[in-house]
């Protein structure tokens, strides 16, 4: 029988390193030919828009869809996982926090590839919701000790370092600008919902490993032209949906700063195609749109434990 997780379900069994090791796993199939991912298509209407993304990882056993509206204000996001061998309905899951960990998770895995070995600090511009997972899960694959964290808000950001520093265990500092953030960082995350750059180049120093995870919009823009221009190796999680959303790479594209033809995508990375760093003196790049098979693959670690642990309302059979 299929099952129905509410959001509260999901939270009880979902942890950062269930996310990691599913969205890592994910990416590996897709290099290795057995997944497929299709970009986010949005449909809208008179108070907001409705937004569908899918993907397959018949390796896992697993399809699926992530769908969601935002509208007034506020959005609603569900998963639904099917078997790939039966086509049978396995569950629908509420995935608000199931988005933010995944996410988190494809930072993490990014920087498990591509920052330093020895990255022992971190920038954060952003300290809202979704940065709690960003810096979760580039602790739980470096070393970290020290983070220095940027809102515009005072208050959010002396909020996010207090809570963050109790619950990683790290010193997290609130500080006056982006700059000061990010310019001593090893690794950098962007997490905004800035229209325009919040990151300059000219501040990263060489050996500085960047995760920009706040836009999924080509109008929107966390990084400068610069900061594009710097990084060796540029990396997403989806080049077919990166050229419609990511506006850090679109615009230099345009432009004739980069070419499509140099940017990777993480699969191959996670792979071994492509290296994620080849000096510790390279500035690397990950740009993260956010995709749906991080959703089913993370979907169906929740489900499987949900399954084992007797968690979820049964729904009729379909």
């Amino acid at each position: 029988m299929p099952i129905y997780l509410t959001e509260k379900d999901v939270e009880s069994l979902l942890t950062m390193e269930v996310a990691l090791d599913a969205v890592e796993s994910v990416f590996r199939e897709r290099g290795e030919g057995r997944a497929t991912n299709k970009p986010r298509y949005r449909v809208p209407f008179g108070n907001g828009s409705l937004q569908v993304m899918s993907a397959a990882a018949p390796g896992l056993g697993v399809v699926g869809v992530k769908a969601y509206t935002a509208a007034r204000g506020r959005a609603r996001f569900h998963v639904h996982l099917y078997s790939s061998e039966t086509g049978e309905l396995l569950a629908m899951m509420e995935a608000n926090a199931l988005g933010q960990t995944r996410t988190g998770a494809a930072t993490g895995v990014a920087s498990r590839y591509m920052a330093r070995d020895d990255a022992t600090t971190i920038g954060m511009i952003g300290c809202g919701y979704q940065a709690r997972a960003q810096l979760e899960a580039v602790c739980a694959v470096r070393e970290i000790r020290d983070v220095k964290a940027y809102s515009p808000t005072s208050e959010r950001r002396e909020t996010f370092s207090t809570e963050m520093s109790a619950k990683l265990g790290v010193n997290v500092t609130p500080v006056d600008s982006a700059e000061e953030a990010t310019s001593q960082a090893d690794v950098v995350v962007a997490i905004t919902s800035a229209s325009r750059p919040v990151l300059e180049g000219k501040w990263l120093r060489p050996g500085t490993h960047v995760n920009a995870a706040g836009s999924n919009h080509w109008m929107r823009r966390e990084l400068d032209e610069v900061a594009v221009r710097r990084a060796e190796v540029l990396v997403v999680d989806d080049l077919e949906q990166a050229k419609v959303e990511c506006g850090d790479l679109i615009s230099p594209i345009e432009r004739g700063v980069i070419r499509w033809e140099q940017v990777a995508e993480l699969s191959d990375v996670v792979t071994g195609r492509v290296p994620g760093r080849e000096s510790a003196e390279q500035i690397t790049l990950f740009e993260s749109q956010g995709i749906a098979l991080e959703d089913i693959a993370t979907g169906l670690r929740i489900y499987e434990l949900a399954k084992g642990k007797g968690i979820g309302s049964e729904l009729p059979a379909l």
